[in-house]
């Protein structure tokens, strides 16, 4: 709810040249008392097409059991890698594992996902294609979970607020937080700076309901903060 204290998580990108730490570190998370964690949704790691990447939905649903006090999502999933009732279907059977800790996080994807969805074949919608495609998820999901639409064009801003679910900012300023809670619900992912502590105070001050932490991460840090509030 906005104004609420915002509540922290880790963001485990499951694309670690060791496979090694996937579970730890949603262990480690849950044994911090952070409140959940949340997988990327790539076919490859950014910028490294030779390498692998897990799909998140099975280590969700394997978290979901290992870690039964932890929130759940990827961030994001993509509209387009798979049909609509498929991607929906996702959800619900991760609903299903974890009933009212899903977060169902989805975004239509940009030009720097484009070369993944190109080179497996499964073509590249327009914008107002995938924003259709988004808010037929949007409308199948949110009766049933938590959903978050990622921050794009001012067309998928307002389609998130005429549909009243929350925005998630990657990486934004917290003055860019504070105006979009103005309008609505906000979350916020990205890598932390320095000053972990301040820049969670400032951005659940700034009105953000949930702050995702990304690698690197300080989980002492973010423990401390967490058990703090």
């Amino acid at each position: 709810m906005a104004g609420a204290p915002a509540q922290q998580v880790v963001v485990e990108p499951l694309q670690r040249r060791r496979q090694v730490g996937n579970f730890d570190v949603a262990q480690e998370a849950e044994q911090a008392e952070l409140d959940g964690v949340f997988a990327f949704d790539h076919l490859w790691p950014m910028g490294s097409p030779k390498r692998p990447a897990l799909a998140p939905f099975p280590v969700l649903a394997a978290i979901s059991s290992l870690c039964p006090s932890l929130y759940l999502g990827p961030l994001v999933a993509r509209v387009g890698l798979a049909g609509t009732e498929k991607l929906v279907e996702q959800f619900e059977t991760l609903h299903v594992l974890a009933p009212g800790r899903v977060i169902a996080a989805l975004g239509t994807g940009d030009k720097l996902s484009r070369a993944e969805q190109l080179a497996y074949d499964l073509g590249y919608p327009s914008a107002s294609d995938r924003r259709q495609l988004l808010r037929d998820a949007i409308v199948a999901l949110s009766p049933t979970m938590e959903v978050w639409c990622g921050a794009g064009s001012k067309e998928t801003d307002q389609l998130a607020r005429d549909l009243g679910v929350v925005i998630n900012l990657w990486g934004k300023e917290t003055s860019v937080v504070r105006d979009v809670a103005r309008g609505g619900l906000v979350s916020w992912a990205g890598p932390l700076n320095e000053n972990t502590a301040q820049t969670l105070d400032e951005l659940e001050e700034a009105g953000a309901t949930w702050a995702v932490a990304s690698a690197p991460l300080k989980m002492d840090q973010l423990e401390e903060w967490r058990r703090a509030h």
